[in-house]
């Protein structure tokens, strides 16, 4: 089923909402009405009781009832509508009727045990009246008036349909107002559906914000800032994609060259295995290369989705990092020491990026060291440090550090510029801030909270 939209469910609402409440007014006004009535009818019909107590209906004669009806009937005015809904008569204490106002008195039923007032049908039809009996003066007789509880419901409907009629027809025309203001205050929506449904999809410019309305601008500045962040991520790709066709363009080139190198060496058998040497060496650069960037991917992908309040097994970290790297430091005789293992920064953080970090640390100092060196891992309270020495670095170049596919020129060690820039990016995820120090040819790399 097809959801309503917000104005249609808006006015639904309202009209539910207009409906339940006039309703709802409507029954206790209608309650409050019949009960006012009856006690109005009610002291009008005990007033009149009293008044025909009073009278003297020891002379009635039979053809006193046919001298009054002529009398009645002669008259301009005959009150035709009350004789409708109001009737009385008399009775003796044999339960004879002795006068009646000859219309509806005519047929109530005589009582012996009646007092005050009670429901009766009446007539053919078996219309309900409500009848009140009094006695008279001298306690010989017996007199009932009577009202046609149709009447009164009747009455009480027309004092209602007076009192809301004019608030429905009001409540209709405030109706009609709500549904045009909803219509009109929903136009900025309507608005910047159209916008984003015709822009371009490389178009990331900010919707307006001047002209909105309160209530709508969080949602406007909330989109903004989605703009942003997308378009960012995208010149995030783009830079990447275009970044990684570059650098491995040269790789792969000179692979081609080198298998060209192999195929022409024929005989020369020294030649031949200088090439696959040189292939070989390719062939793990690429490698290199490759796995550098997709964990740059992969840290531009997983950024939202990092457990920074994982506690970090720093023991486990560190031996699998020497382990990784004890072959590549045993060939150029370079020794690791670790200091402060009482005081590992940071305490928690995602595992598997800190062990990334520290295995691009390593590589990069045992990379860039000359042979016999020594690499220092230092943890102090709120510092991760680790340094190396024989480092061949111009200071000039410390500002660039970290920016992706920078590598100073004349490094003779192969490499893809890529690693301090993952160093950088995982610290920056855990609200850390790399810098870097050399001094007496002393290279390090610093890591601590911002």
């Amino acid at each position: 089923m097809k959801k309503l939209s917000l104005k249609i469910r808006l006015i639904i609402s309202f009209c539910a909402a207009a409906i339940l409440i006039l309703g709802s007014a409507g029954i206790l006004s209608w309650t409050e009405s019949r009960e006012q009535t009856d006690e109005f009818f009610d002291t009008y019909q005990l007033l009149l009781a009293r008044q025909l107590s009073t009278a003297d209906w020891s002379n009635i004669k039979s053809s006193t009832q046919q001298d009054v009806n002529r009398i009645v009937e002669e008259l301009q005015d005959d009150g035709e509508e009350e004789d409708e809904a109001l009737g009385f008569a008399v009775f003796d204490r044999s339960g004879k009727m002795i006068f009646n106002d000859d219309e509806n008195g005519r047929y109530f039923i005589y009582s012996p045990q009646a007092s005050g007032f009670e429901n009766q049908k009446i007539g053919s039809k078996k219309k309900k009246w409500r009848l009140c009996w009094i006695e008279s003066a001298d306690k010989a007789y017996k007199i009932a008036v009577g009202q046609e509880i149709k009447y009164r419901e009747e009455f009480a409907f027309e004092l209602i349909e007076e009192i809301f009629l004019p608030w429905g027809l009001g409540l209709g025309f405030l109706l009609l107002m709500i549904i045009l203001l909803v219509h009109y205050e929903l136009r900025p929506l309507r608005k910047i559906a159209q916008n984003l449904s015709v822009r371009n999809p490389d178009d990331f410019s900010r919707i307006e914000e001047n002209n909105v309305q309160q209530e709508i601008k969080p949602l406007v500045q909330s989109m903004n800032r989605l703009f942003g962040k997308i378009e960012q991520m995208l010149k995030r790709e783009r830079s990447f994609v275009s970044d990684s066709a570059h650098e491995l363009r040269s790789p792969l080139t000179a692979l081609k060259v080198q298998l060209e190198v192999a195929e022409m060496s024929g005989e020369d058998r020294p030649a031949l295995q200088k090439a696959l040497a040189n292939l070989r060496a390719g062939i793990e650069r690429s490698s290199r290369l490759v796995e550098q960037l997709l964990a740059l991917s992969r840290l531009d992908s997983t950024a939202p989705n990092i457990h920074l309040e994982d506690v970090i097994d720093w023991n486990t970290l560190l031996s699998n990092a020497l382990e990784e790297q004890k072959n590549a430091a045993a060939e150029k005789n370079i020794t690791i020491e670790i200091k402060g293992r009482k005081k590992y920064f940071p305490k928690n953080g995602d595992n598997f990026l800190w062990s990334l970090l520290l295995r691009n640390l390593l590589d990069n100092a045992i990379r860039y060291s000359q042979r016999g060196s020594k690499i220092k891992i230092e943890f102090t309270d709120g510092r991760l440090k680790v340094s190396n020495n024989g480092a061949s670095l111009d200071k000039k170049h410390l500002p660039h550090l970290g920016e992706r596919f920078f590598r100073p020129a004349g490094q003779k060690a192969g490499g893809s510029g890529l690693g301090l820039s993952i160093v950088k990016r995982i610290a920056a995820q855990h609200g850390c801030q790399v810098s870097y120090n050399l001094q007496n040819d002393v290279f390090s790399v610093i890591i601590q909270k911002d």
